[in-house]
C-alpha cells in the first residue's frame, strides 16, 4: 500500500497565496456590507462582528430605499441599466460587423492593419479630452440630460476595443466553413449572420459584458452630459460627499446596490465568458 506523499512546499505557498489573495479581494465587500449595517455614529468604528462588537441597524438601507431617496435610487439604477444595456448591444451590432470586415475582406487603399490601429488610437483618448466636445454637440442638438447623448458617447467610447477583440474572434474561425455556406448560395452577409457570428457567441458574449462593465462604471460622460433625469450609479455614490464629509454608510448601501447587476449578469453568463476571453489566446 503506497503512502500518500505530503505536500510539497511550493504547494503549500501556492494556497497559501491563493486563500490570502481571495480574503484581499472580498474583505472590502465584507467591510461594505458591514458599514451598511452601521449607524451613523459608529461609521468610524472599526468593529466588523454584529450583535457582538455594533449593534445592526438598517439606518443606511432605510435613508437609501426609503421615499425621501428611493426615488433616486431607483431612478439611477434604472437608468444605468438602461444606458449600459442599450450601449452594449449597439457595440456589439457595429463592432461585430467591423471586426469581421477587418477580419475576412482585405482593403486595398488602407491596409487592414492601419485600419484597425487608428481604430485602436482612438480609445488611446483620455476622456476629458472629448467630453467638452461632446457636450456642445449634445447641446445643438438638444441631447442634454437625455439617455440617447449618454449612449452614444459609451459607444464611441467601448467601440474601438469591441472591435479589437472581434477582429481575433473572427479571425479564429476556420475560412473554410463560410466558404463553404458561399458555395452553397449563401452571400457574404448570410454566411457572417448564419456561420461566424454563431460560432463566436462566446467571444460575442464576452464584449458584451466587457462593455456593459465599462459603461456601468463610466463617470465622467454621464456628469458632463446630465444634471437631473439621467445621472447613473457611479453619479449617485459620488453624490454622498456632502459638506459633512462622505457618509461611508450611505457610500457602503449604494455601492453594494450597484455592484449587484453586473455581478449576477457575470455569474449567469461566466461560462461563455471564460471560454470568450480565452478564445484567440493559442496560435498556431
Amino acid at each position: 500500500m503506497k503512502r500518500k506523499k505530503s505536500p510539497s512546499g511550493f504547494t503549500i505557498f501556492i494556497w497559501v497565496f491563493l486563500i490570502a489573495f481571495t480574503f484581499w479581494t472580498l474583505f472590502p465587500f465584507f467591510w461594505g456590507v458591514i458599514t451598511s449595517m452601521k449607524s451613523p455614529g459608529e461609521q468610524y468604528s472599526t468593529a466588523f462582528l454584529p450583535h457582538f462588537q455594533f449593534k445592526p441597524s438598517s439606518y443606511a438601507w432605510q435613508v437609501v430605499l426609503g421615499q425621501a431617496e428611493g426615488e433616486r435610487t431607483r431612478q439611477g439604477l434604472r437608468n444605468s441599466v438602461l444606458i449600459s444595456s442599450l450601449s452594449s448591444l449597439l457595440v456589439l451590432f457595429l463592432g461585430a460587423l467591423a471586426g469581421y470586415s477587418l477580419a475576412r475582406f482585405r482593403f486595398h487603399r488602407w491596409k487592414n492593419k492601419d485600419i484597425a490601429t487608428w481604430i485602436l488610437s482612438n480609445r488611446m483618448f483620455p476622456p476629458i479630452a472629448v467630453a467638452i466636445p461632446f457636450f456642445l454637440i449634445m447641446r445643438t442638438l438638444k441631447l442634454l440630460d437625455t439617455i440617447p447623448a449618454i449612449v452614444m458617447a459609451h459607444v464611441v467610447y467601448n467601440l474601438p476595443l469591441a472591435i479589437w477583440l472581434m477582429i481575433d474572434f473572427f479571425r479564429e474561425l476556420p475560412e473554410e466553413i463560410e466558404e463553404a455556406a458561399l458555395i452553397d448560395g449563401c452571400s457574404s452577409f448570410q454566411a457572417f449572420l448564419r456561420i461566424a457570428l454563431p460560432l463566436s457567441l462566446p467571444g460575442i458574449v464576452a464584449v458584451y459584458i466587457l462593455c456593459f462593465i465599462f459603461s456601468w462604471n463610466e463617470f465622467l460622460f454621464v456628469v458632463t452630459l446630465s444634471y437631473r433625469k439621467t445621472m447613473t450609479m457611479p453619479v449617485i455614490i459620488a453624490g454622498a460627499l456632502t459638506v459633512r464629509g462622505l457618509d461611508f454608510w450611505k457610500v457602503s448601501a449604494l455601492s453594494l446596490l450597484a455592484v449587484t447587476p453586473p455581478v449576477i449578469l457575470a455569474a449567469l453568463t461566466s461560462r461563455y465568458l471564460i471560454r470568450g476571453l480565452t478564445l484567440g489566446a493559442v496560435k498556431e
